[in-house]
C-alpha cells in the first residue's frame, strides 16, 4: 500500500465547519484515474483536488478535478480551496499576485490578495458565458420541482455555462427556494423531451438574500447525476449565476461588479461566493468568481 496526505479545506468561507468541504491531495503521483475517483467517493465531499506537475506552458500546475460521480472540467470552489492549499504548501509564495491552473478546459488563472504573508482573498477568471435555449415548458418545469407557476420569476429557464452547463431559474421568493422538492423523474423527462441533458439545477432569488447588503443573491444547487444531491456553494455555476443576472436584467448592472451569493444556508453550511461582471454593453467581457478558505484538517489515505 502507498500514502497519500490531504489537506481538508472549507472553501468560500472564512469561518471553520461551514462553506463547501474539499480535500486537495498535493502529492498524488502513481494514482490512476479509477484510483482519483474511488478516493473521491470514499472523501464523499462535493469534490476533491489531484495536484500534478505543469504539463502547457504557461500553467503552473495541472490540477484535476472529480466529484463522487465523474471527473468535472473545471469548478470554482475546488480552484478557490487549492488556491489556499497551495500556499500552505509553498507551491504559492507571499504576495504573488497570480497564479494559472492547468485544468480540462484549459489553463484558468487566479488572482490573489494578501493580508502580509496570509493569502486573504483569490479570485478566479472563468470562461466567458455561452447560453443555451430557454426551456419553453414553463408549467412543466414548476410542477417537476414543486414550485407554482406563479412563483417563477419573468426570465427564462436556461442552461448557460463559464465550462460547466447548469440550468438556471429564478423564483420570486426565498421561501420559493427552500421550499423546492425536485421530482427526479419529472425532472430528467422534462430535460429529454426539451432536447437538453439532465443538467444540475441552479435556483436562485434576489428577494431578502442576506443579513449582509452585499448578499444579492440567495441560491441553491442540486446535481443528483454528479453524486451530489445538493452542493454548499458551487463556483462554477456563479459565474454563469452572474452573467444569468446581467443578460436578463434581474439586477442592476453596476452593481454586478461585485455582489456576493449566499448558498448552502438550506443544508446548515453557508457560503458566501463573490461574484463579478465586467461587460460592454450587452457583451460580457469578464467572469470572475472569488473567494476565501480555511483550513480544517489534514489526513492521510492508504492505497
Amino acid at each position: 500500500m502507498r500514502t497519500y496526505r490531504y489537506l481538508h479545506l472549507d472553501v468560500f468561507t472564512s469561518t471553520p465547519f461551514e462553506g463547501n468541504q474539499l480535500a486537495v491531495f498535493p502529492e498524488p503521483q502513481g494514482l490512476t484515474t479509477e484510483q482519483m475517483q474511488t478516493i473521491t467517493r470514499e472523501m464523499n465531499f462535493s469534490e476533491c483536488t489531484f495536484i500534478f506537475p505543469p504539463e502547457a506552458a504557461g500553467t503552473d500546475i495541472r490540477m484535476r478535478i472529480f466529484t463522487p460521480g465523474e471527473e468535472l472540467p473545471m469548478a470554482g470552489h475546488p480552484v478557490i480551496g487549492s488556491t489556499f492549499a497551495l500556499v500552505k504548501e509553498g507551491t504559492i509564495k507571499p504576495g504573488q499576485a497570480g497564479f494559472v491552473f492547468g485544468l480540462n478546459v484549459g489553463p484558468t488563472p487566479v488572482s490573489l490578495d494578501w493580508k502580509g504573508s496570509d493569502l486573504d482573498f483569490a479570485w478566479m477568471t472563468q470562461k466567458n458565458p455561452e447560453f443555451g435555449a430557454p426551456l419553453k415548458d414553463r408549467a412543466a418545469f414548476a410542477s417537476a420541482i414543486g414550485v407554482r407557476d406563479a412563483d417563477l420569476v419573468d426570465a427564462p429557464v436556461q442552461i448557460i455555462s463559464c465550462g460547466v452547463a447548469f440550468l438556471f431559474a429564478a423564483l420570486r421568493t426565498r421561501s420559493a427556494v427552500d421550499g423546492i422538492n425536485v421530482d427526479v423523474k419529472a425532472y430528467d423527462a422534462l430535460c429529454t423531451k426539451a432536447g437538453i441533458d439532465n443538467r444540475p439545477l441552479f435556483i436562485f432569488t434576489t428577494d431578502g438574500a442576506g443579513a449582509s447588503a452585499d448578499e444579492a443573491v440567495y441560491s441553491r444547487m442540486l446535481a443528483p447525476g454528479f453524486g451530489i444531491p445538493e452542493d454548499p456553494a458551487t463556483g462554477s455555476a456563479s459565474g454563469p449565476l452572474g452573467c444569468h443576472l446581467l443578460v436578463h436584467r434581474l439586477l442592476e448592472r453596476d452593481r454586478l461588479a461585485h455582489i456576493v451569493s449566499l448558498q448552502g444556508v438550506k443544508m446548515r453550511r453557508p457560503s458566501r461566493i463573490h461574484i463579478s461582471i465586467d461587460a460592454n454593453g450587452d457583451q460580457i467581457t469578464r467572469v470572475r468568481v472569488g473567494g476565501r478558505s480555511v483550513q480544517v484538517g489534514e489526513g492521510t489515505l492508504r492505497v
